[in-house]
């Protein structure tokens, strides 16, 4: 059967597993080598793959998860983080593509270890952020873990817990930035020229609706 299938056929096959995500399973979102099932919005000089890592390094830029045409709703993600000193980024969930400027849609769960920000890593950013002290360090790969369920989010960094946000009833979307609940896909920040942000083993798991 394999045989009679076109090249572009099999290709799709051996693609399924990095951009199909069925419910109860965690499967990769990226495959280390490319970009496939990813879009970069402004700024696409901003990206580049390094050992396996999408590095985000640049004028700001965003790197939308585009390979799953459901979309997120109620789920587990988790990926692998790195950053340089005095160095910016984030991870959204519940967005979608845009073509330029910070992301309208979804929560951004905060990457910043020592930038001047005060608003550090593990924290939803303006929703439950952490002040100050991160919880991890330059130089290092950390785990990031985000999951969403119903109205209750929870983010771990190593395995801790940094935020634990469950969104008040009648919550509305502001004006710039919605901020609530709802669905998506996820995205990753390039910051700014200063910035540079390593993201790899990137999984997501669906979880009930």
């Amino acid at each position: 059967m394999l045989k009679r299938l076109t090249a572009g056929a099999v290709v799709g096959l051996l693609l399924v597993g990095v951009v199909s995500a069925a419910e109860g399973e965690w499967k990769p979102l990226m495959d280390g080598k490319t970009f496939d099932g990813w879009k970069i919005s402004e700024n696409p000089e901003s990206w580049s793959i390094e050992d396996g890592a999408f590095v985000a390094k640049g004028d700001r830029s965003h790197l939308f998860y585009v390979g799953d045409d459901k979309p997120f709703k109620n789920f587990e993600f988790k990926a692998k983080v790195k950053t340089d000193k005095n160095s910016n980024g984030g991870i959204y969930f519940h967005t979608k593509f845009q073509e330029k400027g910070w992301p309208k849609y979804g929560f951004e769960a905060q990457v910043n270890n020592t930038h001047g920000d005060r608003k550090k890593t593990g924290g939803i950013y303006s929703v439950k952020d952490v002040i100050d002290n991160s919880p991890a360090k330059d130089g290092e790969w950390f785990d990031y873990y985000i999951k969403v369920d119903g109205k209750h989010v929870v983010i771990k960094i190593n395995g801790e817990v940094s935020a634990d946000y469950t969104e008040p009833e009648g919550a509305k979307p502001g004006k710039d930035f919605t901020r609530v609940l709802d669905e998506g896909t996820f995205a990753l920040q390039a910051h700014d020229p200063g910035s540079t942000v390593w993201f790899k083993d990137i999984e997501v798991k669906r979880l009930p609706e």
